[in-house]
C-alpha cells in the first residue's frame, strides 16, 4: 500500500457493484453524514417525469459502508469513472473526507465520497413514508427498478451485519404496494 492510493467509500450501490478494480475493500465508518433517501432519481432510477428515489449521503450522524482501495496508478481512472457514473446530474459534491477502516487494525484514511448537495434541485430531503414508498414503486430508469434497487440495499446491509428496520419497514410497504409474491415476481396493482 502506498500513500498515494485511493479509496473510495461505498454506502449504496458502490457496495454491491463498484464497477472498478480495486486492491482491496474493508468496512468502513464515516461520521458527519448519514445514508439517507434523500435524492430523485432522473436518470438511473427514475425520470425527470417519475423520478425514482435513491439514496444520497446526507449531513448529521454515521454511516457504515465499504471502503475500496484503488491502486495510485488507476486513481485518476477510478475518478471518471464515479464521476460518469454519480455526477450524471451533478447531484453529489465530490469531497475528500476522513474515514474510519473498521476491520481487525482500525484506523483512519481520507476518502473519495460522494455527499449530497441540498441546493441542488434533485434534492429531496425528508420525505414521508407515503411518498417514499410511491416514489420507489414506480420508480424505473436506465439501471432498472427503483425497488430492485432498495431491495439490493437491504440484502448487502445485512451481509455486512448492519440492520436498518426503517428500510426493512419501506421494503415490505413497496413490495406490499407491488404485491410481490413468495417467489419475488410482481405483478401490477390493479389500484394504480
Amino acid at each position: 500500500m502506498t500513500k498515494d492510493d485511493l479509496w473510495v467509500f461505498g454506502y449504496g450501490s458502490l457496495m454491491w457493484r463498484p464497477g472498478f478494480d480495486f486492491l482491496e475493500q474493508r468496512p468502513a465508518m464515516l461520521y458527519g453524514y448519514y445514508r439517507s433517501l434523500c435524492v430523485f432519481s432522473h436518470v438511473h432510477r427514475g425520470t425527470p417525469e417519475k423520478p425514482g428515489l435513491v439514496f444520497g449521503l446526507d449531513r448529521g450522524g454515521s454511516c457504515r459502508g465499504l471502503a475500496f482501495r484503488v491502486a495510485a496508478a488507476n486513481g485518476e481512472k477510478v475518478k471518471d469513472y464515479l464521476r460518469r457514473r454519480e455526477q450524471v446530474t451533478m447531484i453529489y459534491l465530490e469531497m475528500m473526507v476522513p474515514l474510519r477502516l473498521l476491520d481487525s487494525s482500525p484506523r483512519t484514511t481520507k476518502a473519495l465520497c460522494f455527499i449530497v448537495d441540498r441546493a441542488h434541485q434533485q434534492y429531496a430531503g425528508k420525505l414521508d413514508f407515503a411518498h417514499q414508498v410511491e416514489l420507489i414503486a414506480n420508480g424505473k430508469g436506465q439501471s432498472g427498478d427503483n425497488p430492485d434497487y432498495l431491495e439490493n440495499m437491504i440484502m448487502h446491509l445485512k451481509e455486512r451485519g448492519i440492520k436498518d428496520a426503517g428500510l426493512e419497514r419501506l421494503w415490505q410497504a413497496v413490495a406490499q404496494r407491488l404485491e410481490i409474491t413468495e417467489h419475488g415476481a410482481r405483478s401490477a396493482n390493479p389500484s394504480r
